[in-house]
């Protein structure tokens, strides 16, 4: 079984590869675009009505100080009514087109910034480019579908498939989102709120395992620390205050580790101190299979960069510990081109997938959030191999 994860796959529709071919049969698809070319006539009686009637007075009116914001709401209304062209496509005529990002008027700034925004919006202006030319094209094909009802209908279907195959091209070129930016862009708001959605959990996390491991301690040694401190001022220093200040100590040094196993959770020294190579060999050496590791690196990465790829590595030698049945692993770190490319591999019982269970569906999401990619190749029976990759940026001190 092969499992894989491409940046913006999972928040991206799948446009048609191509032209549906041509068929003679009247079944429900060529009903829906028979109703698809007979509707064209009205919406673009109302779209071409909209464009020459608050667009154009909007534009007429530039010179006042009603203008622009006219033309500006007209606009807006342009992209809603391009919205429905896009459904009414994806409806009749089985054609999906990527929604275009909705405009960032809040991010904006004041009204004005607002405005100006509104006024050059490509997705609306092309939407009103194909409102004008709409017109036409509706008249000519309302009047060739409507009598080949009557008198065409051997050819009706071949006469539907054909004009609806224009409409869809059309669609395609002026309702779709601007271009690859565009896509880039929602994206990117995406993959936003992913980061915030870890970060939350990563803080609630730490937040945990301070109440319940650290913070329970230190307080039970407060409290053991002072009945003992209460014997003492009583002169009572006998066998019992020897027995809470031993237990006191134990406290400590338990609340030491649990808080250098907490910052090692967050960022641990040796990464920062001496690289990926030693801190990896560190999550290695507390594998409980034998770890081989290479790290074949000539520079650091950036510190934000070098910290993904630490925890990557440090969850997968995590599942193979608790979930592969593996007798040995091996994690492999190199550069190409611009790129840090981490590879994972076990000899263990396999099965492994983004849905199971294992964090690896979170593993993807954080890597897709840096414009990474997480691939997981895992037949049932084994062997699995893991490959990530990073954007790979250079720290401050070695540009």
């Amino acid at each position: 079984m092969t499992t894989s994860h491409q940046p913006g796959d999972r928040r991206r529709h799948q446009q048609d590869g191509g032209l549906p071919p041509l068929r003679p049969a009247l079944d429900a698809q060529t009903w829906k675009e028979i109703a698809h070319l007979l509707a064209n006539l009205p919406m673009s009686l109302f779209g071409f009505t909209y464009v020459m009637t608050v667009l154009f007075i909007g534009a007429s009116l530039t010179l006042t100080v009603v203008g622009l914001p006219l033309l500006a709401l007209g606009l807006a209304g342009a992209r809603l009514v391009g919205r429905f062209e896009r459904g009414r496509a994806r409806l009749l005529l089985g054609t999906r087109i990527d929604e275009p990002s909705p405009l960032p008027l809040r991010r904006a700034g004041g009204p004005v910034a607002r405005m100006w925004l509104m006024l050059k919006d490509p997705v609306a202006w092309r939407t009103v480019l194909y409102d004008f030319i709409r017109l036409p094209w509706g008249i000519l094909t309302f009047s060739l579908v409507l009598p080949a009802l009557f008198v065409l209908w051997p050819l009706l279907p071949y006469l539907a498939r054909g004009l609806t195959n224009a409409d869809r091209a059309m669609a395609r070129a002026l309702l779709s989102p601007s271009d690859e930016l565009e896509r880039r862009i929602a994206e990117l708001e995406s993959d936003r709120g992913v980061v915030v959605d870890t970060a939350a959990a990563d803080l609630r996390r730490i937040e945990r395992d301070l109440h319940d491991g650290a913070q329970a301690r230190l307080v039970n040694l407060a409290m053991g620390l002072g009945l003992a401190k209460e014997k003492l001022l009583e002169g009572r220093a006998d066998d019992a205050v020897a027995a809470m200040v031993e237990e006191a100590h134990g406290e400590v040094k338990l609340a030491l580790q649990e808080l250098r196993d907490l910052a090692r959770g967050i960022h641990p020294a040796v990464l920062t101190d001496r690289g990926l190579d030693a801190a990896l060999s560190s999550v290695a050496s507390r594998c409980t299979v034998p770890v081989k590791v290479t790290v074949d690196l000539e520079f650091r990465p950036a510190p934000a960069i070098e910290g993904i790829a630490y925890f990557t590595v440090s969850e997968l030698l995590q599942n193979v510990s608790k979930h592969s049945g593996a007798r040995s692993a091996s994690v492999d770190v190199w550069r190409t081109d611009d790129r840090l490319l981490i590879q994972v591999g076990d000899d263990g019982r396999g099965g492994a997938s983004l849905d199971g269970g294992t964090g690896m569906r979170g593993l993807a999401e954080r890597l897709d959030a840096v414009d990474g990619v997480f691939v997981v190749e895992s037949p049932v029976g084994g062997p699995t191999t893991v490959t990530a990759e990073l954007p790979w940026r250079e720290r401050e001190e070695q540009r």
